[in-house]
């Protein structure tokens, strides 16, 4: 067998995260170390050399094989890998990648444990999403009621704007087929922006599992930063792409449409600065 080589990259040596692909899709087939690259082999036997160290997210979805040397090359390059579902991209799991230092990390913990600061970043991100809200003096109970009215509020309107009959949010986990088209969608879409934000904070040296406004879940800061994002980049992208799709449900096109989002969005450059921001983070 041929010595494999394999470059340990420094930090400085990492691309920016705004320099980086935001994420590829692959199924069905086997990603493995030839060399000092990665390549992925089809089932269809295609072979295709990835470039890794430009990919901040791979997730890999059913029938995929990931060998041990090509998980140690990903965490050196800081590559965050996700473990998804097929058609609804369900989001199973995340590998976390090694951070350079945990100085990010204990700042979050020590916002997060002192009730003045954490509740001061929720109003924070409750007035990102609602700019004319008053929420001065308002306790985080109350900010979670006022958000459940205005997302309602916020469905109602989209599902007038596209013409789309609209009966609440619908979702039960194991029964994704269950669920009408529109939720169908929301859940496919939040799933895969669950899965850009964990690579985001790994990135970032955070931990997805101390939140401010979520608790008692598995990822609950990915779930608070995920709803800054949740009415351009998933609520919209449902309701235009129910029409769309016309009753049948596209996988491919969810991918597409996603994806094109997420880059006219410039998530991969928003997302980071608005964390460091709010958590007063250089």
């Amino acid at each position: 067998m041929a010595e494999r080589i394999i470059l340990k990259a420094t930090l400085a040596d990492l691309p920016k995260i705004r320099e980086r692909y935001p994420f590829i899709y692959l199924e069905h087939g086997r990603l493995e170390v030839d060399d000092s690259s990665i390549k992925w082999i089809s089932a269809e036997r295609e072979v295709i050399r990835l470039p890794a160290a430009t990919i901040m997210t791979i997730l890999l979805g059913p029938g995929t094989t990931v060998t041990h040397e090509v998980v140690k090359v990903l965490a050196t390059l800081n590559t965050t890998v996700c473990w998804v579902g097929e058609d609804s991209l369900m989001f199973y799991a995340v590998g976390q990648t090694p951070s350079a230092n945990t100085r990010n990390l204990k700042r979050q913990l020590e916002l997060a444990a002192d009730p003045v600061s954490s509740l001061r970043i929720a109003r924070e991100m409750f007035l990102r999403r609602f700019p004319e809200a008053k929420v001065r003096n308002k306790e985080l109970k109350e900010l979670m009621v006022m958000e459940g009215g205005r997302i309602r509020e916020l469905y109602e309107r989209l599902a007038e704007k596209y013409f789309v009959a609209w009966r609440g949010r619908s979702y039960q986990p194991g029964k994704f087929e269950l669920s009408d088209l529109t939720n169908q969608l929301i859940t496919s879409c939040n799933a895969a922006l669950y899965a850009l934000i964990s690579s985001i904070l790994h990135a970032l040296g955070l931990s997805p599992r101390i939140g401010f406004i979520h608790s008692g879940s598995p990822l609950p800061f990915v779930y608070d930063i995920a709803d800054l994002y949740k009415a351009d980049l998933v609520f919209d992208l449902a309701f235009s792409l129910t029409v769309e799709m016309a009753g049948i449900y596209n996988r491919l096109l969810v991918l597409e449409r996603f994806r094109e989002r997420v880059l006219d969005f410039d998530l991969m450059t928003k997302c980071p600065n608005d964390i460091l921001d709010l958590l007063g983070l250089k």
